[in-house]
């Protein structure tokens, strides 16, 4: 991919959203009480909301409303407004709920804008990384950490199937998640090993950053895949879902060019 200097509205959304979802980070990093409890469930009694995603979403979404008056929203707690910019804000808070509420590191805040409905930048920031990703359309896809300054970020070299690294994870819905766990048995004697680490934000990240050969997951949302979707992309990564169809609910794969066919094949033969 050529890099293009970037649009200077889409620059200003990057910046307006690393602000927000590191602040957002911070947030939920220095603030989580010792006795974080559940505040409410979604889709099952296993699939949680804590305070802390309600109070990380009020953060963002007031950071942003201060900044932009006119931009819609679209949250993963319940922030939804048309606006009339034609902007949009795609927000998860924090996606990894599961991991945060036991204490585990796989946990980011996840934030994308889009412009007349296409993803123009996008930016994912995993605190207990110390990690931030984030990608402007055309730009390229870049991070910091643990290495000196910002890296730009680049999906593995090719490689066969049987030689991927795949990533999945699962619905908190029972019948769902025994299918996804069927397909999973399936899929396992044919690559490198499967992998499931609770937030797809950050999987798609780790494709973005050679990480992972591949990820796909069934039951996304929306604010689950915004931001990761445009960075994988913007990092040389292909993503789609069934054949000829954009990531979706019903399927969102995201992998090297070399896997993403075979592995949407394999998938598309298991029902996935």
């Amino acid at each position: 991919m050529t890099d293009v200097t970037p649009d200077p509205l889409h620059a200003e959304l990057l910046k307006i959203a690393q602000e927000a979802a590191h602040r957002a980070g911070e947030l939920l990093r220095d603030g989580r009480p010792a006795d974080l409890a559940v505040a409410a469930t979604k889709s099952s009694p296993i699939d949680v909301v804590t305070e802390m995603d309600i109070a990380a979403e009020k953060l963002i979404t007031g950071l942003i409303a201060d900044r932009r008056p006119d931009d819609g929203f679209l949250g993963e707690e319940g922030s939804a407004t048309e606006g009339t910019s034609g902007v949009r804000w795609v927000v998860d808070p924090l996606d990894g709920t599961v991991n945060y509420l036991y204490g585990l590191p796989t946990w980011a805040v996840s934030i994308a804008a889009e412009q007349d409905g296409e993803r123009v930048a996008g930016v994912v920031v995993a605190p207990m990384r110390g990690e931030a990703y984030h990608a402007v359309l055309g730009g390229g896809a870049w991070a910091t950490g643990a290495w000196d300054g910002e890296r730009r970020l680049a999906c593995r070299a090719p490689a066969p199937l049987d030689q991927a690294l795949v990533s999945t994870g699962f619905n908190y819905v029972a019948d769902v998640r025994a299918e996804q766990a069927e397909i999973a048995r399936r899929l396992i004697p044919l690559v490198r090993d499967i992998r499931r680490g609770g937030s797809a934000a950050i999987d798609l990240c780790d494709v973005a950053a050679g990480r992972l050969d591949g990820y796909y997951e069934r039951g996304l949302h929306p604010w689950d895949v915004a931001a990761g979707d445009l960075i994988a992309r913007e990092a040389g990564a292909v993503t789609g879902g069934r054949p000829g169809e954009r990531p979706s609910g019903d399927l969102t794969i995201a992998a090297t060019p070399s896997v993403f066919e075979p592995l949407q094949r394999l998938l598309t033969d298991f029902g996935a």
